[in-house]
């Protein structure tokens, strides 16, 4: 890890005092964003594969330690707002940086951004006035001109810190919660000191089913899928949990459920496997497929599962 500049921390606050911010992640698709929040937290809530854009909602991880509280906010990858769909991702990340205190530009040297993706970050950026640090990310597989060039770059952007770290293996991690805890604004803890998420079970649940998705299917499948818990109950011996998968055309419902059921039961099997270890009891998992036609287009649809749409200026 290496710290390029040093900002000067908040003093004369007691070693009594408590502080508790806001961190939103930033960057664009597949830079680590889920990888570090999984790390900061130290629990996996937030998908992670080697897919691109798989964080559609944001997804707030706590994590509490001495007198210091930090919120994570997990936001989608930068992309153009191209489609309903990516607007209202994009819209997503606008709002988590506004009501960052601290926002963590995250970049990957093992990808080559072209300059409208990286004035599309610095454009967002520009809309907030919360701290900035930079991680350099995944430097244990990069190549080193490749790391320092970003560095370079998240530096132009005029953040004063810039760590390179490996979010995968935990390498610059203390470093980079010391330099996060110093520039938490001084106040009250604002959730208790045993949460590290605010967001209900279901929402997990749901997110874990989405995950497997993405692991099992490729091309159109992961991105014209979404998933909602529409029941969740004690039943005997285990909880019962009903997911329904919503995709937008018939074929994409063949194609999950697959020969006499073989694809959703293998995906059954592989999610079951995840939601089970995250709740620490067995599992009956329920897994319903649906065709909702268009939904990646359609604003009252995106509303009712759950992703926030903009009005037609809030992104440009």
């Amino acid at each position: 890890m290496t710290v390029e500049e040093s900002s000067a921390p908040l003093q004369g606050d007691g070693a009594s005092t408590t502080r508790c911010g806001y961190v939103a992640l930033l960057g664009a698709p597949n830079v680590g964003k889920s990888t570090l929040l999984n790390a900061l937290v130290g629990e996996e809530l937030s998908i992670v594969t080697a897919k691109a854009q798989t964080t559609w909602q944001r997804i707030t991880g706590i994590r509490t330690s001495g007198n210091h509280q930090m919120i994570f906010l997990d936001t989608p990858g930068i992309v153009a707002p191209v489609g309903l769909l990516h607007r209202s991702l994009l819209f997503s990340v606008v709002e988590a940086t506004k009501e960052a205190d601290i926002i963590v530009v995250i970049s990957d040297p093992l990808q080559s951004l072209i300059h409208r993706e990286r004035e599309r970050i610095k454009e967002v950026l520009d809309r907030a006035s919360a701290v900035r640090i930079g991680v350099v990310n995944k430097v244990d597989v990069a190549d080193l001109n490749a790391s320092r060039v970003e560095r370079q770059w998240l530096q132009d952007l005029g953040i004063p810190i810039v760590h390179l770290m490996s979010a995968r293996r935990g390498t610059g991690l203390e470093e980079l919660l010391r330099d996060l805890g110093e520039n938490l604004p001084i106040g009250p803890f604002l959730y208790p000191e045993d949460e590290v998420a605010s967001a209900p079970v279901r929402f997990f649940v749901a997110e874990m089913v989405r995950e497997a998705i993405f692991k099992q299917f490729h091309e159109e499948i992961p991105y014209a899928s979404i998933c909602r818990v529409e029941e969740f109950r004690d039943a005997g011996n285990r909880t019962y949990i009903q997911v329904t998968i919503y995709v937008e055309r018939e074929s994409q419902k063949g194609i999950l459920i697959g020969d006499q059921g073989q694809a959703i039961r293998s995906l059954g099997i592989s999610a079951r496997s995840r939601i089970e270890h995250f709740l620490d009891k067995p599992v009956y998992l329920d897994l319903w497929v649906k065709v909702l036609p268009g939904w990646r287009r359609k604003p009252e649809q995106l509303r009712r599962l759950g992703i926030p749409v903009p009005r037609e200026d809030c992104v440009q």
